[in-house]
């Protein structure tokens, strides 16, 4: 697979009260083809990932929204599955390139979701997880990731200390991001002490509610060659499934889709884990990040916790882990999020990442997961 991104848009992302959910994505969508030096009438397929617009605005039928929003009459689909729905609209966007039904595509992101109450978005959000064993029983994602925060340092001896690191290098290098939603640094101590969610999960252990979209333009290699010289390629990208109920898994302490997925991406691609030179993955929680880590080979099982506690995953040390402050610090419109990783690590490799810039960055990693990780897709980019 060689297929090229020519052009990414993304708004900020927060409480944006005074946009809606067409305002987002629109900006997002004009931004790309910005960036791209393209005309909208070029583009020839849309795909939009969104998980909760139909509960939280009540608005269906998100695919022609954005074909709307360009003017365009083109086939546009809106693509959910859960928390990993952008980066399976990404999915469908290169392959649609690879079985040469377009040569440029575009692919969204979008959410709004702090119009609503907690309640409601609460109730939306365990859509993603199995309603009868799970969101029946009166299970929300902080108690289910806090099982599996419990489990693992149970078997691991994962500290209290190396599990607040997360947090504290996400919000340092979401301090570093304009479009970040929380751009203010955090300490061990903040984490620890602030109001506990779900035990061990503290509310700086989670993911905000968060409104946002980002878009990128996908090119075939020959178009993208001609259109960008700086274009950055998709040389892997994979798909993984697990149980829906994170009861019926073989295990609490690890995301066996993210292996199986990175497995598969890492050999489409012709890399291995220690080609890598940053990842960004779906820290929807801190044990959410340990886990995505250890699925994709950055460090034996048991021992993410450790690197995390000793600096090993900023911007300017060993394994850069989620430079953009990850979905804890830039924050998690759910559709948004998978697009955005890969808005990043476009962002990295073409040395446009201004002051949490990688240094030498050629080859990145994106991981998002669906629910607890029922839905894992990654994708491998290089320079």
């Amino acid at each position: 697979m060689k297929i090229g991104v020519i052009g990414t848009g993304i708004t900020k992302f927060g409480e944006l009260w005074d946009k809606s959910l067409r305002d987002l994505l629109a900006e997002a969508q004009l931004k790309s083809i910005e960036d791209s030096k393209i005309s909208p009438k070029d583009i020839e397929m849309i795909f939009t990932g969104n998980m909760c617009a139909d509960a939280l605005s009540g608005q269906l039928h998100i695919g022609a929204m954005a074909s709307e929003n360009l003017r365009i009459n083109v086939p546009s689909t809106r693509i959910e599955s859960a928390c990993a729905s952008g980066a399976v609209a990404l999915r469908q966007g290169l392959q649609a390139i690879e079985s040469g039904a377009a040569k440029i595509v575009q692919v969204n992101g979008v959410e709004k979701m702090t119009d609503v109450s907690t309640e409601q978005v609460t109730t939306a959000l365990m859509g993603a997880g199995d309603e009868e064993v799970e969101g029946f029983q009166g299970a929300t994602f902080p108690a289910l990731y806090a099982l599996m925060a419990r489990a693992y340092m149970h078997e691991f001896g994962l500290t209290r200390e190396q599990l607040s690191a997360v947090s504290v290098k996400s919000h340092k290098h979401g301090s570093m991001n304009p479009i970040a939603q929380f751009q203010k640094e955090i300490t061990v101590d903040d984490v620890a002490n602030s109001a506990m969610v779900s035990d061990p999960l503290t509310l700086l252990d989670c993911s905000p509610i968060t409104d946002g979209a980002a878009s990128i333009i996908l090119a075939s290699e020959s178009v993208a060659k001609k259109l960008n010289p700086e274009a950055v390629w998709i040389a892997g990208s994979q798909q993984a499934t697990d149980t829906l109920a994170l009861s019926a898994r073989d295990s609490l302490t690890e995301i066996k889709a993210t292996r199986i997925a990175a497995d598969s991406a890492f050999k489409q691609a012709g890399i291995s884990a220690k080609d890598v030179h940053l990842a960004e993955v779906h820290d929807c929680f801190s044990i959410a990040e340990l886990l995505a880590i250890e699925g994709l080979g950055l460090a034996k099982k048991g021992e993410a916790g450790k690197h995390a506690a000793a600096g090993y995953h900023y911007f300017d040390s060993k394994i850069p882990i989620n430079t953009c402050g990850g979905l804890k610090s830039c924050g998690h419109p759910i559709g948004a999020t998978g697009v955005k990783q890969a808005v990043e690590v476009v962002h990295q490799l073409q040395q446009k990442a201004g002051k949490r810039q990688v240094k030498k960055a050629e080859v990145g990693v994106t991981q998002n997961v669906g629910g607890t990780g029922a839905t894992v897709v990654v994708n491998v980019f290089k320079r």
